[in-house]
């Protein structure tokens, strides 16, 4: 079954559930998983940082906060954080800017990073950048990380 990661949501499962999100434009899904496990999750990461208010309301939207959520859902569901292991897509520049400032997916992703590092998890895997949205799907049974751009074609990780 498909399980749908609207914006700013996340959600793990595992096999024979697959993971899906839509609309990756300056957003990044972040696909985590463990092997050995096949637990899977996904976050649709709208923003890099929240402020304290933000967080309460809204955690899911944030790379800092939303993150770590994911994380513990999936070990909660089995998962070793040890083992952990990051395929990444999005974070595009789907408007000019006059200033890096406001190139929200480069920040994005820049955010997501820095929390991956952190966590020791390594990126195995990335479609990021350009400028163009993307549709992710995540495979919990084989770990495939599958990209669908309409002007891009699909391509597999």
């Amino acid at each position: 079954m498909n399980i749908t990661i609207g914006i700013g949501d996340l959600k793990v499962c595992k096999p024979p559930d697959i993971l899906v999100t839509y609309a990756l434009g300056s957003c990044v899904g972040v696909c985590l998983y463990d092997m050995a496990t096949k637990v899977g999750g996904l976050s649709h990461i709208m923003l890099p940082e929240s402020n304290a208010d933000s967080r309460l309301k809204t955690p899911m939207r944030f790379a800092d906060s939303a993150l770590p959520m994911l994380v513990d859902q999936m070990v909660r569901m089995g998962a070793s954080r040890a083992r952990l292991t990051a395929k990444i897509a999005g974070g595009a520049t789907m408007f000019a800017t006059a200033s890096d400032k406001f190139n929200i997916g480069e920040r994005n992703l820049e955010a997501v990073r820095k929390f991956l590092r952190e966590n020791r998890i390594p990126i195995l895997a990335e479609d990021v950048g350009l400028d163009y949205g993307r549709t992710q799907f995540f495979y919990p049974e084989t770990g495939v990380m599958e990209i669908r751009a309409a002007a891009k074609g699909n391509k597999t990780f």
